[in-house]
């Protein structure tokens, strides 16, 4: 058993009505670190990395999105991953800054570090351009710049999921979601990760607490994200996230658009750009070639512009 599953004391705070399940491991060093999950993802499944973020002098604090992981549902079929506006996500994010994280760095005497995969990333990049100077650099690991429609035109998925949204945010399953239960999805269907053993791990999570388990996005929840994707590219907003940040790739991402990405960090002024070549869009769920590739970008980024919790 990991250290962090050890270690393992949620609690709860309070996102306006929200109530948004969170987790501190503490380190030794003075590095504090905001490691933020992605869509339809829980704090049990980043165990393996928040023990490497600690190994690395990093006290760590991370939660569940609402909607999703132990957080409250927002819908009374528990496995519908859904919002209607990204800016519920926002005020999670700001509570948990506000109430947990800050006060942690303060008391560490630093400014945190941030971490973000996917739907994460995506909503770090608008905090980040909204909030200057809150964090001393961040990393994001396959951001939700742009998804990847897998065989429909881009331009049909939009008109889709305007006409479905036209009376309010749909909490109609986005179609095949419904059927789709991820404790029943066997490896060779899924199109995440090529680590069979890491995957049987996190579904051996959601075995143990099925409760965590989502089958996937509402057509509203698209809608948002869409939304949410338009904010990012709109001229000027990469330009003015002034935060030293490493942005890390997958190459071969099936859910998020990596090209997206790369064109994405190019625009932002203070950003590293490394893209793995091998990796599916959960390069820290990845093989272990991959995941140490992941983190040789991060230690050396880490060790210019975070020293502060580098070994």
């Amino acid at each position: 058993m990991s250290s962090a599953a050890q270690s393992f004391s949620p609690f709860f705070l309070a996102a306006g009505a929200t109530r948004l399940r969170a987790a501190r491991f503490a380190a030794d060093g003075p590095g504090v670190c905001l490691l933020l999950n992605g869509q339809t993802e829980f704090i049990e499944k980043y165990f393996e990395v928040i023990d490497e973020l600690r190994a690395r002098g990093f006290s760590v604090v991370t939660f569940d999105w609402r909607g999703q992981g132990g957080s409250d549902r927002l819908l009374p079929n528990r496995r519908k991953a859904h919002i209607e506006d990204f800016a519920e996500y926002d005020q999670d994010l700001d509570a948990v800054i506000r109430e947990v994280v800050m006060p942690l760095a303060a008391a560490h005497n630093t400014r945190p570090l941030g971490i973000a995969h996917s739907m994460g990333g995506n909503i770090l990049l608008r905090r980040l351009h909204d909030v200057q100077g809150e964090f001393a650099a961040v990393i994001l690991s396959a951001p939700m710049v742009g998804i990847k429609p897998r065989g429909v035109p881009w331009w049909l998925v939009e008109k889709i999921a305007d006409r479905l949204n036209r009376n309010g945010p749909s909490e109609d399953f986005i179609w095949g979601m419904a059927k789709r239960d991820q404790l029943k999805l066997p490896f060779a269907l899924q199109i995440v990760t090529s680590d069979s053993k890491r995957y049987a791990r996190n579904q051996a999570l959601l075995a143990a607490d099925p409760e965590l388990r989502l089958n996937g996005p509402t057509w509203g929840w698209l809608g948002a994200a869409l939304h949410a994707i338009d904010v990012l590219g709109k001229p000027g907003y990469a330009e003015a996230i002034k935060t030293q940040a490493l942005v890390i790739g997958a190459g071969r991402d099936r859910v998020c658009d990596t090209e997206a990405t790369r064109a994405f960090a190019a625009r932002m002024p203070d950003a590293q750009y490394v893209e793995i070549a091998g990796a599916q869009h959960e390069i820290l769920m990845e093989r272990d070639p991959l995941r140490a590739q992941w983190w040789a970008a991060a230690d050396t980024f880490l060790k210019k512009n975070a020293p502060a919790g580098s070994r």
